[in-house]
């Protein structure tokens, strides 16, 4: 029988599952380097006014976060039961990476 995921009333409540399922070390490095390159494409999309470039943004973003956990978290990504709040946890993440609150 397949575990049943939790429900979640908020973000404040979810975040603390998410960060639960990014323990491990590489996948959150993950998260944070495709996070960083997204950021990247947009300015680059905005300033070479390359709109098309932002087609790749879930390709990038998505791309490096699974591959984060399916080879080294070994769970399912949270997007796919949490898909609004499981973006707002990669970002809240990422800051917490970049201001030191989280070890990278």
């Amino acid at each position: 029988m397949e575990k049943q995921e939790p429900t979640f009333n908020s973000f404040k409540a979810f975040y603390p599952y998410y960060l639960k399922e990014h323990r491990n070390v590489t996948c959150r490095r993950l998260h944070f380097i495709g996070s960083l390159l997204v950021l990247m494409v947009i300015i680059s999309a905005l300033l070479s006014q390359k709109y098309a470039l932002l087609w790749l943004l879930p390709v990038i973003g998505y791309g490096f976060a699974w591959v984060g956990h399916f080879f080294f978290e070994k769970n399912r990504p949270a997007t796919f039961k949490h898909p609004f709040y499981s973006l707002w946890g990669d970002w809240v993440m990422f800051k917490d990476i970049l201001t030191g609150k989280i070890k990278f």
